[in-house]
């Protein structure tokens, strides 16, 4: 990689420190050096039963510390609810199980509800359970945020931390300086980011004279928080700063290692509520009984903040995907009941946010981002059996796999829980996941493969999804005659029907009859076993490659990845992880008897 600058190398020294703080603190109990509960967030109660298991069997191997209580909250049943909604159905929840005693818990809030279309492999583990190539056995995201934030919590007085799966927040601060959550109202994180990242962002207004962008980090109040804006607004309300205004000065006087633009501005990622504030929430959550639609806890709770907080974003609804009726009366109402609150604000100076949450990002991150490799020591070769001398391609990344001598991974892929037979070549920039392919495969490049268990009629079944990464599984049309505006891998749905031999009919779709796209289209053969299942999915896949006719899915039983995850079977497919992980676990004693 090109030779790091010192704020990444520092960044990589803090991350080293808190890494083995944590590594101290797993499967060990920690009184008063932890959270008092970790509590996370599931879309419902099928969803909230796999989370538990994941997380009882970490905690058997002693992979989590034992010193907090670890709770999955499922959203209510009914209308999705955002996750400001799930923030306030948690605290609800916490009343319930602690009584009185849940204000004066520490407590870390991780949202990891949904299922994951812009990351399919995630969806159906959970994306706060995505593996990482790092540790030995492999951490997944939920041990990584555990890491990240493991000072906090005793310098923290009783409150929710509040936080997403799919991000993470690498940071450096001097010797002497902590952050801490101890004061009322809200207290956010600020990263300095480059200004098109403000505009997918929350972005803070920051009083410029109040922090000189020197040292570590600082401490100082929000005028106004802005959710997504444009590059215009962010000018129009002084959000921008200038590297001339505002640097950072290392100690050896080296001015040469921006990692940003000439223009700049401080960007969100997690914040904190004191109890006293967490109280109110709860108040306005049991006043308005049912929600009735999707609130954000960034935009909707965070732009009712500050002194120069307007009512005016509650009846924006240009950056959401539909417009629901009781939308604007709800911001309205949380805005009169937060008006007024602060919003302090943790500006970390040497900081970098990594945000995880499409196959796009998962490929760079993981593969080509040489900062975050460098920062987190990611490895090529994570707990894997795995000839390292071997045809794996530039940047390629196997995590917690089995790849037997004579196959070939290409430059920029990702193989993951999976168990690859000799003669299978992967192209470049593929993700496989949770597959067994023990059979001659070519799989091309830039193609996604995910092996699910599900059960069907109380049999264990397998089912492959196979797409191209680019393919958009969140697109959908309203009627079937527009299917053919739809694309896998590049080709138009309805020409790959007519090669897979699948009709065109009412049943072609699965869930509403008004959402038809990728994700809801039932086109994935149900297979006996699990490499048959593969088998089938990459003849899909060299039907539409090669634009022939050589398949009937007809005779098959068909599910969309929606069904998949309605019937996955959770305990199946983290049997297929665990029979992984003893196989690596015996190759390594074999290859330590044998020197």
């Amino acid at each position: 990689m090109p030779n790091p600058g010192w704020r990444s190398v520092e960044r990589r020294e803090a991350t080293r420190r808190r890494l083995q703080r944590f590594e101290a603190l797993r499967g060990a109990a920690a009184p008063g050096a932890f959270w008092d509960a970790v509590a996370v967030t599931a879309a419902d109660a099928e969803q909230a039963r796999g989370y538990r298991q994941q997380l009882a069997a970490k905690l058997a191997r002693g992979e989590l510390p034992r010193g907090a209580r670890y709770h999955v909250f499922e959203d209510p049943p009914g209308a999705k609810i955002g996750n400001g909604g799930s923030t306030l159905h948690v605290l609800q929840c916490l009343e319930d199980l602690y009584g009185d005693k849940w204000t004066s818990l520490v407590v870390l809030l991780i949202h990891s509800g949904g299922y994951s279309q812009r990351l399919p492999n995630a969806s159906a583990l959970g994306k706060i359970f995505t593996a990482l190539p790092l540790g030995d056995p492999i951490y997944q995201m939920l041990e990584l945020k555990l890491a990240m934030y493991i000072d906090f919590p005793s310098h923290m007085k009783p409150g929710i931390l509040v936080t997403c799966a799919d991000d993470i927040e690498l940071y450096s601060t001097g010797v002497t300086e902590t952050i801490t959550f101890d004061k009322p109202g809200f207290t956010a994180l600020a990263h300095p980011s480059d200004v098109a990242l403000g505009t997918t962002h929350g972005v803070f207004v920051l009083d410029a004279s109040s922090f000189s962008g020197e040292g570590g980090l600082e401490y100082t109040t929000c005028r106004r928080f802005l959710h997504k804006p444009d590059v215009e607004t962010m000018h129009r309300y002084s959000a921008v700063h200038t590297r001339e205004t505002c640097f950072q000065l290392h100690p050896t006087g080296d001015l040469n290692d921006s990692e940003l633009g000439s223009e700049f501005v401080y960007t969100d990622s997690i914040f904190y509520m004191d109890h006293s504030t967490a109280k109110r929430l709860l108040t306005f959550y049991k006043q308005m009984g049912t929600l009735g639609c999707e609130i954000d806890a960034y935009g909707d709770f965070l732009q009712a903040l500050g002194p120069g907080a307007t009512q005016e974003y509650t009846e924006n609804t240009s950056n959401l995907t539909k417009e629901e009726s009781r939308l604007v009366e709800v911001r309205q109402k949380l805005y009169s009941f937060l008006k007024g609150t602060a919003l302090n604000v943790v500006v970390l100076n040497n900081s970098k946010f990594y945000h995880i949450g499409t196959t796009q990002e998962y490929l760079y991150h993981f593969t080509s981002d040489s900062k975050l490799r460098f920062e987190l020591d990611l490895l090529p070769v994570a707990f894997s059996v795995c000839d390292k001398a071997g045809a794996l391609g530039r940047s390629a990344s196997i995590i917690q796999s089995v790849l037997e001598p004579g196959c070939s991974v290409g430059a920029g892929s990702v193989i993951e829980y999976s168990r690859i037979g000799p003669r299978v070549s992967v192209g470049n920039g593929s993700i496989i996941s949770g597959s067994h392919i023990n059979f001659t495969a070519d799989i091309p490049a830039d193609c996604f493969l995910s092996s699910l268990s599900v059960k069907i009629n109380h049999r264990v079944k397998y089912v492959t999804v196979v797409f191209g990464v680019e393919d958009d599984l969140k697109k959908s049309v309203k009627s079937l005659s527009e299917t053919h505006s739809l694309r896998y891998f590049g080709v138009s749905l309805l020409e790959c029907l007519e090669l897979w031999g699948v009709k065109v009919c009412s049943q072609l779709f699965s869930g509403a009859s008004t959402c038809l796209g990728l994700w809801t289209a039932r086109i994935f053969p149900v297979c006996s076993t699990l490499s048959e299942s593969v088998r089938m999915a990459l003849k899909m896949l060299n039907c539409v490659r090669h634009r022939i006719q050589a398949l009937e899915l007809n005779g098959f039983t068909l599910l969309s990845v929606e069904e998949t995850l309605t019937c996955k079977d959770v305990a199946d497919m983290l049997e297929f992880r665990e029979h992984i992980y003893e196989e690596i676990c015996l190759q390594r004693q074999k290859e330590t008897s044998d020197l």
